[in-house]
């Protein structure tokens, strides 16, 4: 079982980036799911998370208004939709799946510098 992250790069402040996330390996539609980052120097934070379902989402305070988490349960696929990027939300993005165990993929780098 594995999920593995896809979509990071360079941005401009101010840019939009969509990160996404393969499962692969277990039940995904009952799994929820979450996003974290972790900054240089940081601990690993929770950006954002969605319930098995998609029906209920919750976000950071750094992020709300501005990144919106979505699922295709369909594709087996969660993803993260990055607007006015920001310095600060430069990291490496790490996608998360708990369903009995918890999955962690190996990380993409998002790095917003002009």
């Amino acid at each position: 079982a594995q999920v593995v992250e896809s979509g990071g790069g360079l941005v401009q402040p101010g840019g939009s980036l969509r990160l996404s996330c393969a499962a692969s390996g277990f039940t995904f539609r009952w799994a929820a799911m979450s996003w974290y980052r972790q900054a240089p120097g940081k601990e690993r934070e929770l950006v954002a998370a969605i319930n098995s379902a998609g029906g209920s989402t919750n976000y950071a305070d750094s992020v709300k208004g501005r990144f919106t988490i979505s699922r295709d349960n369909a594709k087996n696929t969660v993803y993260l939709q990055m607007n006015s990027l920001k310095p600060e939300d430069t990291g490496v993005y790490y996608c998360h799946a708990r369903f009995v165990y918890d999955y962690w993929g190996q990380g993409t780098q998002v790095t917003v510098s002009s």
